[in-house]
């Protein structure tokens, strides 16, 4: 007979744990994204003339590429500790869900930040 997952999926510290490493994840990569418009905002005015902020390639790039990197690194992580919960018998369910939320987050901005490559 096979073990099934516990139905009951309440666990208060498990909770929070999963939301504040979400939190973090999410911090990290508005960080990214915040210091590449303060970057390319304060390094001259070969912009002024641009319809989008960024202009230049280097900024382009990370803004593109390294919030969804963030995204990604803390989707696996999350999808890491789900299995980790899982082989010790707690409620994997709660991580799960964090690592789908993180990837979901991770679709979307790419889907949005790729109109900066045009």
């Amino acid at each position: 007979m096979t073990q099934d997952v516990e139905k009951r999926w309440r666990d208060p510290k498990a909770f929070r744990s999963a939301v504040r490493y979400a939190a973090i994840v999410i911090a990290i990569a508005l960080l990214i994204m915040a210091g590449v418009i303060v970057w390319s905002a304060t390094s001259g005015d070969s912009c002024a003339d641009a319809e989008f902020a960024v202009c230049t390639d280097p900024a382009r790039q990370i803004l593109m590429f390294g919030p969804v990197l963030v995204f990604l690194l803390g989707g696996l992580g999350a999808f890491i500790r789900t299995y980790l919960v899982w082989k010790e018998g707690g409620r994997w369910p709660i991580w799960h869900g964090t690592g789908w939320a993180l990837f979901v987050l991770m679709v979307m901005y790419a889907g949005i930040s790729a109109t900066a490559a045009t």
